[in-house]
């Protein structure tokens, strides 16, 4: 039974977290309105001149896509970081901020303006089909087992820098918001860009470290999934205030994906089986049949997101999250669609937020510290918030903070959270690349902080057992 002291400090942490996120928003309501902000030089490029077709041009873009990406990947796992984080890097060096500043013709010629369309289109067919491997590995019973010990670590992790976020919004929100953006939306985006934590990365971090069974990782796990949980039901509703026209708007469609949730689980997740056939799913391998119903559900979820006004990836994600768990048909379904989604769908996304990312914008010191003060601001938010809750649940420093370190781990999941705040007008294309650098860094910073205060646990060990001796 949890005590009642704890019970106190969460209902009481809810209440001055919501309470001063409320007053930033109420204040930043009276910001003068943003300057307009030139277009990025990503989308002012030329077509190149005598094009061959669309087809050979798109063949020409996967092949180097790819083998940046999986060549970079290789060489950041050996210099002790994941692949991913290798491969969100190779989408930045394809892009202007590389590639198009050394070499601009062969940059033009491989990403004609025009061309931008169809990589678009299709890193979004590859991120979908991603949030719904990320759906399936989020365990239902694991959360409910463990939820009494991580959920108030977990919403600590979300609330201290969420409120972080607005309050830097209110600082950022007049000369670097997109131009004709609202605060609201923009200042509730940038609280959910600090409070994302990247689950996948996290769970392969874990694994390569073999973490994973360990009372931390389990720990570690179960937060990570319920923040995952929380953020992207936060980042709905922000997007269905950025897409409508009203609050009312907002709420009637967070009202009809409320009910479209209900409807997956007690409805689809329930007779999908049956749909299905209870005996395809103890096949060792899923049969065609198997596969063509789930992309259907896939295909369908995201659809009627889509049309609700909160973007697919919810829908996706939801369709990940209601199949079934019988004779481990999920596991067998990710990694048939993993695969395929990672290796060539995934790159793409990468390179597109990568010929989003005008690195060139931070051309002065003032830009640069300001990229300083996001990436400073989302660390102790996230770090230092999880350390702290993590250590008022009962849990030693060292390991407070080593959960804080891997909260930290944003990766993947903030790309995906930064491209929908782009495509919704909130985001400024300097802002942007502030903000892809900050969910590079704080990824890249996990694997070190980890074996900085992991090494300070076990150098605390060793001298309490010699001070015992």
């Amino acid at each position: 039974m949890i005590p009642a002291r704890r019970v106190l400090l969460y209902i009481l942490m809810l209440l001055v977290f919501g309470a001063a996120i409320a007053a930033v928003l109420k204040l930043g309501s009276r910001l003068p309105a943003p300057a307009v902000e030139p277009l990025a030089a990503s989308e002012r490029i030329a077509p190149a001149a005598g094009q061959d077709s669309a087809l050979g041009r798109l063949f020409l873009q996967l092949l180097v896509i790819i083998a940046a990406s999986r060549g970079i990947g290789y060489l950041f796992t050996r210099l002790g970081q994941p692949a991913v984080v290798g491969e969100m890097a190779a989408g930045i060096l394809l892009g202007p901020s590389l590639l198009g500043l050394l070499a601009p013709k062969a940059f033009g010629f491989v990403f004609p303006q025009d061309s931008l369309g169809t990589l678009k289109l299709l890193s979004q067919v590859g991120v979908c089909f991603f949030m719904f491997t990320v759906g399936m590995d989020v365990n239902p019973g694991s959360i409910r087992g463990k939820a009494r010990a991580a959920v108030a670590v977990s919403h600590a992790s979300i609330l201290v820098p969420y409120l972080l976020g607005v309050i830097l919004a209110y600082i950022l929100f007049t000369d670097l918001a997109a131009a004709g953006s609202a605060f609201l939306p923009f200042a509730l985006f940038m609280g959910i860009s600090m409070s994302i934590t990247a689950f996948p990365v996290l769970a392969r971090i874990l694994q390569e470290r073999r973490m994973s069974k360990t009372p931390l990782g389990s720990t570690a796990l179960t937060c990570a999934a319920v923040d995952d949980v929380t953020a992207w039901t936060i980042l709905a509703f922000v997007v269905a205030i950025a897409e409508a026209a009203s609050l009312r708007g907002a709420l009637a469609s967070f009202g009809l994906a409320l009910l479209f949730v209900a409807v997956m689980i007690f409805g689809v997740r329930r007779w999908l089986p049956r749909w299905t056939g209870a005996e395809r799913f103890a096949r060792e391998e899923p049969s065609n049949g198997a596969l063509a119903t789930v992309a259907c559900v896939v295909v369908s979820s995201a659809l009627t997101t889509e049309m609700i006004g909160i973007h697919a990836l919810f829908g996706a994600f939801l369709a990940g999250a209601i199949m079934p768990e019988v004779h481990d048909f999920r596991r067998k379904i990710a990694l048939r669609i993993e695969s395929f989604s990672s290796v060539l769908l995934l790159p793409l996304f990468f390179a597109f937020t990568g010929l989003r990312t005008q690195i060139g914008l931070l051309g002065d010191l003032e830009s640069w510290l300001l990229c300083l003060l996001i990436v400073v601001v989302a660390t102790l938010g996230k770090l230092g918030g999880t350390a702290v809750a993590a250590r008022v649940t009962g849990m030693g420093w060292s390991e407070a903070l080593q959960l804080g370190a891997l909260m930290n781990t944003r990766g993947l999941m903030e790309l995906i959270a930064l491209n929908i705040g782009y495509d919704l007008g909130l985001l400024s294309p300097r802002i942007f690349a502030m903000l892809v650098i900050m969910a590079l860094v704080t990824t890249t910073l996990t694997g070190p902080l980890l074996t900085l205060f992991g090494m300070r646990h076990v150098a605390a060990a060793d001298l309490y057992q010699a001070s015992d001796a």
